[in-house]
């Protein structure tokens, strides 16, 4: 009788450890999406810094393009109002809709299962011409000097200090795919389209502006 009872102790034991060990992997994988950060900046100039040379994205080297070369901005036909973003996570693909036409279509990068992109309605905050990116940890490290045409985007349930934003990306071409930190990564010519399209209107011969009130940012609307 003692015997059946010390092993039905030991097969106890035996559970408890089992339990314990999934909880800790289960928790273990929770933990891997994270939600926190996306593309954050220390830097609102909006200016290009040529002291940077080179950018390291997920353990490579990558040359940054020079200072582009604009090409006159990109107005709307329709009022602010009426002129929304479209992004499709399932497609990868974003689209521009101007008073019901379809103004740009592009493909994009958005956020790796890890790191997603969230989805919602909502509205640029801030426009930068360019700025620097940096984040990421381990192999997923990332220093992206004067990531060019940068729309950061918020709402009232993700604020706009974790950097989420739509921006052109020089340091991959695998638009179509999942890619990001949780930005919204597209091809160059397309990120600057958008950039002189959307509000808020940015003043003539300035690299930056913030929203307001008399200048509210377009509106996006993200979806599966």
């Amino acid at each position: 009788m003692g015997r059946l009872k010390g092993k039905g102790l030991f097969l106890l034991l035996i559970l408890t450890l089992v339990f314990l060990a999934a909880s800790v992997i289960l928790g273990t994988a929770k933990k891997t999406v994270r939600t926190s950060l996306a593309c954050t900046t220390g830097s609102y100039s909006g200016e290009f810094e040529t002291q940077y040379k080179v950018a390291y994205f997920e353990g490579t080297k990558v040359g940054i393009p020079g200072k582009l070369n604009d090409r006159p901005p990109v107005l709307g036909v329709a009022a602010d109002g009426e002129r929304f973003i479209e992004v499709d996570l399932s497609e990868q693909k974003l689209k521009a809709w101007d008073a019901g036409n379809l103004f740009l279509e592009t493909p994009i990068s958005s956020g790796l299962p890890w790191w997603p992109t969230p989805q919602g309605e909502f509205r640029v905050w801030v426009k930068l011409r360019y700025t620097r990116m940096e984040g990421g940890e381990g192999r997923y490290y990332y220093n992206l000097p004067n990531v060019p045409y940068v729309m950061y985007f918020q709402n009232d349930k993700v604020p706009g200090w974790r950097g989420y934003g739509l921006h052109g990306a020089y340091w991959h071409n695998a638009f179509g795919t999942p890619r990001s930190h949780g930005c919204v990564n597209l091809p160059i010519p397309a990120a600057e389209k958008l950039y002189y399209w959307t509000t808020p209107t940015l003043p003539e011969g300035k690299s930056s502006v913030f929203s307001s009130e008399e200048n509210l940012g377009t509106r996006i609307i993200i979806h599966e």
